[in-house]
C-alpha cells in the first residue's frame, strides 16, 4: 500500500512539473540567479572564502599532516625483522640485497 501511495505521488508531481513547465523554470532560474548574484549574498560568500582560506585550510593542513606521521610511524613500526627477510631482499634496516626479480626487470636492460 505505502509503495502504491508512493508512486501515485510521484505521478501526480510529474503531472503538475509538467503543467508549470518551461516559462515557471525559466522565472525561478532568473530569481535565484538575481539573488545569487546580489550584493549581499556576494558579499557573503567573500567572507565564507576568506574564513575558509584563513581557519579551515591550516586545521585541514595539520590533520594531513598528523595523518601522515601517524601512518609513517605504524609502518616504521611493523618493519621487518632480521630473522624474517627474505634472503636476497635486504636486510631489516632496508638496505637494499641482491634481489633476482629486480636485476630481472631492471629498465636499462641489465640481467
Amino acid at each position: 500500500m505505502a509503495k502504491l501511495t508512493f508512486i501515485a505521488g510521484l505521478a501526480a508531481g510529474y503531472v503538475l512539473g509538467a503543467r508549470a513547465g518551461r516559462q515557471r523554470y525559466e522565472q525561478i532560474r532568473q530569481t535565484s540567479a538575481k539573488v545569487w548574484n546580489s550584493g549581499p549574498v556576494q558579499k557573503q560568500v567573500s567572507t565564507a572564502k576568506e574564513v575558509a582560506r584563513t581557519k579551515a585550510a591550516p586545521v585541514v593542513a595539520d590533520m594531513v599532516a598528523d595523518a601522515a606521521r601517524a601512518t609513517g610511524d605504524k609502518l616504521r613500526s611493523t618493519r621487518t625483522v632480521a630473522g624474517e627477510a627474505i634472503p636476497g631482499s635486504g636486510d631489516a634496516n632496508g638496505t637494499p640485497g641482491t634481489d633476482p626479480w629486480a636485476s630481472a626487470t631492471r629498465a636499462d636492460g641489465a640481467a
